[in-house]
């Protein structure tokens, strides 16, 4: 499949993003910050990094940039759509999925593996995984809190809309109820805040265990077939 991955001022894991992408059997495809459309890809990634130098706050001055817009449709139509750490933090500031991301819990920027639980093995980036299978995934964020309203959260748990959860004694960063990822009501739209894409080489220290998030493109595009 071809993935488009996002590339803003201040990104520093659009390469890990395509890296991981192709390892795991994608052609990856580089999408500007100014451009207007998505061109012909299959889904598209928001990576990790400081988006224009996280100004204002994160995301907040990159979800104006005409290629969230375009991804904005792009998500409307269906296509698939994952944010990883600040990619989440822009989908988040563009409407696409509910809730913000804050200053982690005690001010101070983490940078470890943590624990995760697949709540919702049912979207296009985690159905290669079991539903509650645990995976471990390095973290590094600054502002990484998820928060929401008690309705939200409510709403949220009610659709089975977390996707992934911070296991006990894990959550970094104080996120409420463990959130570590959620998806949008189409469930085609999903943001964490670990980073699978430095989980796919099991020779390296961050293991294999994120590569699910890109091999079940693969996998719906087989079903689909």
């Amino acid at each position: 499949m071809r993935v488009g991955v996002v590339t803003f001022p201040g990104s520093l894991d659009d390469h890990d993003a395509a890296t991981a992408l192709e390892a795991c059997g994608h052609e990856a495809v580089t999408l500007w910050h100014a451009d207007e459309h998505v061109r012909d890809v299959d889904a598209v990634v928001l990576p990790g990094g400081f988006s224009y130098g996280d100004y204002l706050r994160c995301g907040a001055v990159a979800h104006r940039a005409p290629i969230v817009t375009a991804i904005a449709g792009f998500a409307r139509d269906g296509g698939p759509v994952l944010g990883i750490c600040n990619g989440f933090q822009v989908l988040c500031e563009a409407g696409l999925l509910p809730g913000a991301l804050l200053r982690n819990e005690g001010l101070r920027f983490v940078c470890r593996d943590v624990l995760l639980t697949v709540e919702a093995a049912d979207t296009p980036w985690t159905r290669a995984y079991l539903p509650d299978e645990q995976i471990v995934v390095p973290a590094k964020h600054g502002e990484g809190r998820y928060h929401a309203d008690a309705a939200t959260l409510d709403e949220l748990e009610a659709e089975g809309r977390v996707v992934v959860r911070y296991a006990p004694n894990n959550n970094p960063n104080g996120s409420a109820r463990d959130i570590a990822g959620v998806c949008s009501e189409d469930r085609n739209v999903v943001g964490l805040m670990p980073h699978p894409e430095h989980a796919v080489d099991p020779e390296l220290l961050g293991g294999a265990d994120g590569r699910g998030f890109f091999e079940s493109l693969l996998e719906g595009a087989a079903q689909n077939a």
